[in-house]
């Protein structure tokens, strides 16, 4: 089944573009690393997924919608993709205009959206009719500005009423928490709040996590926004690549997005996913280095219950509570590493020696919540095919309390604005109301409430 991705202001087209260049390159060079059946399965099964044949032309098209209210970006990306030579965006698949959103949801949300709704869709629905069995949505959006956050969350509104049977999932990029738009808390609290009522699911990437990777791990000195934007294209593309079925033949899951959302997503009230890999390195580094499932899976279930969001700098003095006693009982002295209670954790493994990989410790009962039924908490999908350059690789998409403290964080700081109405000038003259900021405020609280209590 295939993905109809939306790309969605700068950041969401400079990471879309990664994304396809990363599973396009990945298909690629899958050849050779496993047997010829299981490569060409893999391969099809990605193809069908992310891309669509123009008849007459050899370089596939992504099956993608570019929408920003600046020309520059998609620009690029769209002459980065054809100078790939191995994959290309259609050319009747992107809308921009020549005035931004200026940073403000409610320029975006209110004034483009509605302005552009009809343009937009027509796009969406021709990418839709490419496809013989549709799977579903995947948008990516900045929550900082306002044409990623604003219109995105009112093109995801659109899909909801447009497609209703059909799984939308919105990928998320965080703001750095020094600021990068004044406003951005208020554009993030809107976002996040509106999306809660139309999306299935919301995957998250937090852009001081990702900077801290591209440092410590990547050992990157001069960062730049394409560097960040392949770490999270690479995070994306190990979990969106096709994997095997349950009985691991070279048959492939058919419906990604449907299988991804009945195992993450079991009540309406969680919807926030977290993404951990490992490992995460330079290609240099990666070369000269060797992993064992053991040692991948030991680093990584501590990652989960420690909240630590890269392998490097892990709290290992954090363990599960004893029978007993609660979940927010502090094993250190440190605040920070509380125990991260989980909901449900999907873990996919990729590459050589796979099926000897044993997943049994992300099993333990004391992980997860008490109110989901035992076994049911965790699922394991896996493939032989390595992916992106990595003989081996642990991937795992995390409903948990991971982003609790993020999302509390900038609930906070966007009240404390409000409660000056600093800026909140600026929304009103668009159509938003004071009204709306407080229900947006109620709807996250009630979120983090729900996360507190698991």
């Amino acid at each position: 089944m295939s993905i109809v991705t939306v790309q969605l202001g700068q950041c969401g087209n400079q990471i879309g573009q990664e994304l396809f260049d990363v599973i396009s390159k990945d298909c690629h060079n899958a050849q050779g690393q496993s047997n010829k059946t299981e490569t060409e399965a893999y391969r099809a099964c990605s193809q069908e997924r992310f891309f669509s044949e123009d008849h007459g032309k050899d370089t596939p098209s992504a099956r993608a919608v570019l929408v920003d209210m600046e020309p520059k970006v998609i620009s690029q990306a769209i002459a980065t993709a054809a100078k790939s030579g191995i994959w290309k965006y259609g050319e009747q698949s992107f809308f921009c205009q020549k005035q931004g959103s200026g940073n403000n949801w409610a320029n975006g949300f209110c004034v483009h959206g509605p302005r552009h709704e009809r343009d937009i869709m027509n796009l969406v629905r021709r990418q839709v009719e490419k496809c013989d069995r549709l799977s579903g949505f995947f948008t990516m959006m900045s929550l900082a500005g306002g044409t990623g956050s604003g219109l995105g969350t009112y093109m995801t509104q659109c899909l909801r009423d447009t497609y209703p049977h059909s799984f939308i999932l919105n990928q998320v990029t965080w703001p750095y928490g020094t600021g990068e738009v004044i406003v951005q808390n208020y554009n993030s609290v809107l976002t996040l709040s509106h999306l809660y009522q139309s999306s299935d699911a919301i995957l998250v990437h937090e852009n001081d996590t990702v900077h801290k990777i591209c440092a410590q791990l990547m050992n990157i000195k001069q960062i730049s926004f394409k560097d960040v934007n392949k770490v999270i294209a690479h995070q994306l593309g190990s979990v969106l690549q096709p994997v095997c079925t349950s009985d691991g033949t070279a048959e492939y899951k058919r419906n990604p997005l449907g299988d991804l959302m009945e195992t993450m997503v079991c009540h309406p009230e969680f919807k926030l996913l977290g993404l951990r890999n490992i490992p995460q390195m330079s290609d240099t580094a990666l070369a000269y280095s060797a992993f064992t499932w053991p040692g991948l899976l030991k680093h990584l279930r501590q990652m989960l219950i420690a909240h630590a969001k890269m392998e490097e700098g892990i709290d290992w003095q954090v363990r599960p509570p004893l029978p007993g006693l609660p979940a927010v009982e502090k094993f250190t002295g440190n605040k920070e590493s509380r125990f991260n209670t989980s909901l449900s954790n999907l873990l996919i493994l990729r590459g050589k020696d796979v099926q000897s990989a044993d997943q049994g410790a992300f099993a333990d009962p004391a992980l997860y919540t008490s109110w989901r039924p035992p076994g049911s908490s965790i699922t394991t999908w896996r493939t032989p095919i390595a992916f992106n350059r990595y003989e081996k690789l642990a991937t795992l998409v995390s409903n948990s309390q991971l982003l609790l403290k993020p999302l509390d964080s900038i609930v906070g700081r966007a009240w404390n604005m409000f409660a000056s109405r600093a800026y909140v000038h600026q929304y009103i003259k668009y159509g938003i109301s004071e009204g709306d900021f407080l229900d947006s405020f109620t709807a996250l609280e009630q979120v983090i409430s729900s996360y507190s209590n698991l």
